[in-house]
């Protein structure tokens, strides 16, 4: 019977404190079923199909053995950003900003922060999860650059693909779209190629590493794999994606273990030296006794993995 987990978050992040999800057990190894709480049945779908893959095809072989990551900032204060960053020894930095609970001038200082944590050679790129209208990002990307000393890139900064595209024509920073791609109805139509720079792919909302891989080809941009918070089973489907790619230029929003106080295995995806190594198949979950979820969150789980199979086999369109 598959099982739910309920880990920890070091930080506050999308509204949680705790990150659930369920394990699914096959012939392959293991999958991860973890769409957020507020994602309906619909938009749930493509992640019971990607831990279905994970743990019932196995994935494409790799091209890669290991993949660069970088570390992910969340709404702290300047000094506790300057840690993080330290002590990651990755050369990329994900910022977090635009958070309610965050002002202008905190995230500038908190990217500061940063920069000189990383040095002058560091990569600073700011995720907005699509806060912004197109006026106000064009504000808050011309302090946030002059605080990074240039950015690599904005991550989804505004809602919308015209917004996003209106933006990247006001801007010289880069835009990234990732809620335009994996919320899309149809990620694989969507056109993002005169919106956006740079294409950020996740396994799990875009229903598997072999769906990624064609929503890749079909976007035509360079993609960035990050991960939605995932265990380190989770982690190593975005891992799997990333080391299939055929073309790789950034690093990788995959070094996320470190924003949970806890993993369900002993050997979880930890970068060392910022680089991740590419599994075959998804580590042992062999913690997982150790954070179960309570009565009502299983149950809640099991009811709505139950939906999402049902919903799956009355949309033949859908994988």
């Amino acid at each position: 019977m598959p099982g739910v987990f309920a880990l920890p978050l070091r930080n506050r992040f999308r509204g949680i404190t705790v990150r659930e999800g369920m394990l699914l057990h096959g012939p392959a190894g293991w999958g991860e079923f973890g769409p957020f709480r507020d994602y309906d049945d619909p938009e749930s779908l493509p992640w019971l199909a990607a831990a279905v893959e994970a743990s019932r095809d196995g994935w494409p072989a790799p091209v890669r053995d290991s993949v660069e990551v970088n570390t992910t900032v969340p709404v702290v204060p300047p000094a506790h950003a300057h840690r993080l960053v330290t002590a990651s020894a990755c050369r990329t930095a994900k910022v977090k900003v635009a958070d309610p609970r965050s002002s202008l001038a905190d995230d500038c200082a908190r990217v500061e922060a940063v920069r000189d944590a990383l040095g002058p050679r560091g990569a600073i790129r700011v995720d907005a999860n699509a806060a912004w209208d197109v006026d106000t990002a064009v504000v808050a990307l011309g302090a946030l650059d002059r605080a990074a000393g240039g950015l690599e890139y904005a991550e989804q900064p505004c809602p919308s693909v015209p917004e996003l595209a209106e933006l990247r024509r006001k801007v010289g920073v880069r835009i990234a779209a990732d809620e335009s791609i994996r919320r899309a109805e149809d990620p694989l139509h969507v056109a993002v190629a005169g919106a956006a720079d740079v294409a950020v792919l996740k396994v799990a909302p875009l229903g598997g590493v072999r769906r990624a891989l064609d929503v890749a080809e079909a976007c035509g941009l360079p993609c960035v794999v990050s991960s939605a918070v995932d265990s380190s089973v989770g982690l190593a489907a975005g891992l799997a994606l990333a080391g299939a790619l055929p073309e790789l230029d950034f690093a990788c929003g995959l070094g996320t273990a470190s924003l949970l106080t806890a993993d369900v295995t002993s050997t979880p995806l930890s970068p060392v030296g910022g680089l991740l190594p590419v599994p075959h198949t998804a580590p042992e979950p062999d913690l997982f006794a150790d954070h179960p979820a309570g009565a009502e969150a299983t149950r809640w789980w099991h009811e709505r993995l139950n939906r999402v199979r049902e919903l799956g086999t009355t949309s033949p369109g859908d994988r």
